[in-house]
């Protein structure tokens, strides 16, 4: 039997590329009487399983001296977290990572073992320092500075550590890479999924780290960067300087969508032509745009069927009770693919406790769409829904999903996008 999510990515791919376009079409992947074959159709996620410290003064922070405040530690990493989150709404990844054997490693992976999930992509090792990452919020959660010491990822997550798990990145029905990896690493890994025409999600997890968008562009079908990452990457990409952010005065004056998307449209369009299929623009509090050149067809093609298991069979039914997979389709009077289609989702309001998890959340909640077999519009609600339950707590990721609560904030954010741009109406 074939995955219902395999076939659903192979009709989004060929939506989204040119007849003579190879290099991402997918597989099939073969199923033992409806259940995933062990090692076999698991997402692959690479990148950072990083010890998270979080301190928040509990006063405006004075500079040149200590501030009351709490310090926590809290498990993070941007593969780490979506990889997570990918396995609490039902669809259980495979990681590719580094630990080394001390206190922070020990942390992180005795929770990955408790959680039930494979260890056996991480690298642990004597010699290898753990990455952890010391973060100053401000009082209202947001990240004020940080200092990051993840070097231990770029030195022993190598193209050859990676390639011995190269029978489950064949196999995969996704593959997510993080921008931790040091540019050999993040080639060999992107090449090899692009051989075996698997689909590569690229999260840049930084402003500075996004740059290394350049050596792996003709690889990537997804790309999920923030406003500040978004401009760093069309830069990188254009060789130059052009293109700039939105300023912060216009930001204070509440700019409407659309004049928001217009502003931002230049360095999408950068993007797309690169070669990147879907763009997914985070915007904070003001939601996430989804963009392509292709038309809107694979945002909206569908495919019923056996769903890949049980957890994953629930959250399907769920999210298409409220969101029906035509939504669009009274919309869209074309689809010709050389031309900016793009469609807005707002975020939902949420008692902010902590804000550094919401972005991985938000990829994770699309993976497992994804691979649950959800469309993308589907998928991008379930992500906002799954970003949204991360801001309300403390960790990272949330201990657990109510996957009716995520349905249910999934129907008002699906229920609420709109087509902002489509050019092939023109």
């Amino acid at each position: 039997m074939e995955s219902s999510a395999r076939r659903r990515l192979d009709s989004i791919s060929r939506h989204f590329l040119k007849t003579d376009e190879t290099t991402y079409l997918l597989q099939p992947v073969v199923l033992n009487s409806g259940q995933l074959k062990h090692g076999e159709a698991e997402p692959v996620v690479i990148g950072g399983m990083v010890l998270d410290i979080h301190a928040t003064p509990s006063i405006p922070a004075n500079p040149r001296t200590t501030t009351p405040g709490k310090v926590n530690y809290v498990l993070g990493g941007v593969a780490r977290n979506v990889a997570e989150c990918m396995s609490k709404l039902g669809t259980k990844p495979f990681i590719i990572s580094a630990l080394g054997l001390d206190m922070p490693g020990n942390l992180l992976l005795e929770h990955w073992k408790s959680a039930g999930l494979s260890t056996e992509g991480i690298r642990k090792q004597k010699d290898i320092e753990t990455a952890v990452v010391s973060n100053i919020l401000d009082a209202s959660g947001e990240l004020a500075a940080a200092v990051a010491s993840v070097e231990a990822i770029e030195k022993f997550l190598t193209p050859d550590w990676i390639q011995q798990f190269e029978c489950n990145i064949s196999s995969a029905p996704l593959f997510m890479v993080d921008a931790n990896l040091n540019l050999p690493a993040l080639v060999a890994s992107c090449q090899m999924a692009a051989a075996f025409k698997i689909p590569v999600w690229f999260e840049p997890v930084s402003v500075e780290k996004s740059k290394r968008i350049v050596s792996v562009a003709k690889y990537v079908c997804f790309a999920s960067p923030n406003e500040d990452e978004l401009i760093t990457m069309a830069n990188a990409l254009s060789g130059g300087n052009v293109y700039s952010s939105v300023e912060r005065e216009n930001r204070r004056n509440k700019l409407s969508i659309e004049s928001l998307f217009k502003m931002l449209k230049p360095s999408i369009w950068v993007l797309l032509e690169s070669g990147i299929k879907i763009v997914v623009v985070t915007l904070g509090s003001d939601g996430v745009f989804l963009c392509s050149k292709g038309g809107p067809s694979f945002m909206r093609t569908g495919c019923e069927g056996t769903k890949q298991n049980a957890s994953n069979g629930q959250l399907y039914k769920l999210v298409t009770i409220g969101c029906p997979s035509r939504w669009f389709s009274s919309v869209v009077k074309s689809e010709r693919s050389s031309h900016l289609f793009a469609v807005h989702f707002p975020a939902i309001p949420a008692s902010v406790v902590r804000l550094t998890g919401a972005g991985d959340c938000l990829v994770g909640g699309m993976l497992a769409s994804i691979c649950a077999s959800l469309d993308i519009m589907q998928s991008v609600a379930v992500g906002i829904a799954a970003s949204k339950a991360a801001v309300e707590v403390e960790t990272n990721v949330p201990r657990s999903f109510s996957l009716a609560s995520i349905a249910d904030d999934a129907r008002l954010v699906y229920s609420s996008a709109k087509v902002v741009c489509d050019e092939s109406m023109l």
